[in-house]
């Protein structure tokens, strides 16, 4: 079948706008500071991207961000998908490899088909950056590891969510269990399951902070076989009670370095 030309009927008179729709218009926030967050996240600077979350200047339309839908929650989905998908390339400009961060934006960005309000994207959108900052920030400290080590990281951050032992690390890499868990180590400082704990606990005190699931949601979403054993893991990593932890800084600024947060989705009650 021949493919017909899209025909136009009507083209939109950029001059009218620009000449009539002036008081209508609203200023935008500059290219340089949207470079700027752009940056942060695939360098891995957590502070900054950090406050810039906790100073809403993803959804706040003060704060330069553009009306691209009346409808409110259409409006933060585009912001979201947009946000996301340059965030990705500007990661994969730093290094990722470019298949897994085009899959990464393409997995995030279907995660809106679970969100129905403006919170829950506000919530999802600073969740995801924050996580892809960790992951940014580990990256950059292990550029001079293994590729080894890196492919494992990798599977570690993408499976988090799952039961994750040395023996389906090495699975995957096609090595032999302790030469992996030999290489790992060596690299990382940590055994392969301290490391996995670790990155587990950073979950957990991610959805603690930013979220409003339960402490039972989050410890059956994290694979945990019960809340005690969660409550037990968590404390002796972080010194508090995941209760305690939420009292304290659900919602709050820190006043410590961010070392403490890292990979996050929404759970799905």
């Amino acid at each position: 079948m021949e493919k017909k030309p899209f025909a136009i009927k009507s083209i939109p008179d950029i001059t009218a706008y620009t000449n009539t729709a002036l008081d209508e218009r609203k200023v935008h926030r500059p290219p340089s500071e949207e470079i700027r967050f752009y940056l942060a996240v695939a360098s891995g600077d957590v502070e900054y991207v950090q406050q810039n979350c906790l100073e809403g200047r993803f959804y706040r339309p003060e704060g330069g961000a553009g009306i691209l839908s009346k409808n409110p929650v259409t409006n933060l989905k585009y912001h979201y998908v947009i946000t996301i998908s340059i965030i990705c390339r500007f990661c994969s400009e730093a290094g990722i490899d470019h298949e897994f961060a085009y899959n990464l934006a393409d997995y995030y960005i279907g995660l809106l088909d679970s969100v129905k309000t403006e919170e829950e994207i506000i919530q999802l959108h600073d969740a995801i950056v924050m996580a892809i900052t960790y992951h940014m920030q580990t990256f950059s400290h292990m550029l001079s590891s293994s590729k080894v080590v890196d492919e494992a990281l990798d599977y570690i951050s993408k499976h988090i969510l799952e039961r994750i032992t040395a023996d389906n690390v090495a699975d995957a890499l096609q090595l032999s269990r302790s030469y992996f868990s030999r290489l790992f180590k060596t690299e990382t400082n940590l055994s392969f399951s301290d490391y996995v704990r670790k990155e587990k606990v950073k979950v957990a005190e991610n959805l603690l902070r930013y979220s409003d699931y339960s402490i039972i949601e989050i410890s059956n979403y994290l694979g945990y076989s019960t809340q005690s054993y969660f409550s037990q893991v968590f404390k002796k990593e972080t010194g508090y009670s995941p209760k305690d932890f939420r009292d304290k800084f659900f919602k709050t600024v820190w006043h410590t370095k961010f070392e403490n947060l890292a990979n996050f989705t929404t759970p799905k009650k």
